[in-house]
């Protein structure tokens, strides 16, 4: 929990930084743009398809529950593919950004022996995103169900932050062995970090900060774990 709190203290001291602040707005201001965007082209289209997928149920008399569901259900819908589209921009644009200005300033010796960063970085975030995608449109007949809507989203927007940024934090400087070793030890803090981070995200506009939080957060978490695991193996830095 110490290493928790103090990645969460030094992500939100470097989210004071110009440049940190820069790379955190523009992400989620684009991904917000885009399904907003695309939302209002489409939302006839897109509600009626909605509306059609709810369960075949005896809404006589009660059609305008299925109306507002279907309109729920859209704007839930929107919500995680802003939040996914957001999160892949900083997963595989922002993120290697930061990590240099992070790594520079808090972690500066630390050598770097990561192998194929940007084509694993790349496929670990595709992979984490498609399936977030898919299970997310699995799940949203569930946010239906009275108390999921604060449950369910909070849970997989977790699972997401640590399937992605524990190993997009990691992979350039650390082995393929190392990797291993620090996620394998790591588990709790990362899962942690990513309910806390995923929390964050239900605070009005503190919420467009959220993914270049997390990534902060993930990547003190993973420079410190790198950090203490080589001076335990006597490895120079």
């Amino acid at each position: 929990m110490i290493e928790l709190f103090a990645a969460l203290s030094r992500s939100l001291r470097d989210l004071s930084r110009g440049e940190v602040l820069w790379h955190a707005l523009w992400p989620p201001l684009l991904a917000l743009a885009l399904w907003a965007t695309l939302g209002f082209a489409f939302w006839s289209d897109a509600h009626a398809l909605m509306t059609r997928l709810l369960p075949q149920l005896p809404w006589t008399g009660w059609e305008w529950v299925a109306r507002w569901a279907g309109v729920f259900l859209l704007l839930a819908a929107l919500v995680a593919l802003t939040y996914i589209t957001a999160t892949m921009l900083v997963a595989i644009f922002a993120l290697p950004l930061l990590l240099r200005l992070v790594a520079q300033r808090d972690y500066p010796e630390l050598g770097r022996h990561g192998e194929n960063v940007f084509w694993a970085s790349l496929g670990n975030t595709l992979a984490a995103g498609a399936i977030f995608l898919v299970g997310s449109l699995v799940l949203l007949p569930l946010l239906l169900i009275p108390g999921m809507l604060l449950v369910l989203p909070l849970l997989w927007a977790a699972w997401l932050n640590q399937r992605t940024f524990r190993f997009d934090a990691l992979a350039e400087h650390a082995t393929a062995a190392e990797l291993g070793r620090i996620v394998g030890g790591n588990r709790r803090n990362f899962w942690l970090a990513g309910l806390v981070t995923a929390g964050a995200g239900y605070l009005p506009l503190v919420n467009l900060l959220v993914p270049a939080f997390t990534a902060l957060v993930f990547v003190h978490l993973g420079l410190a774990a790198l950090r203490r695991l080589r001076h335990e193996q006597g490895v120079q830095l």
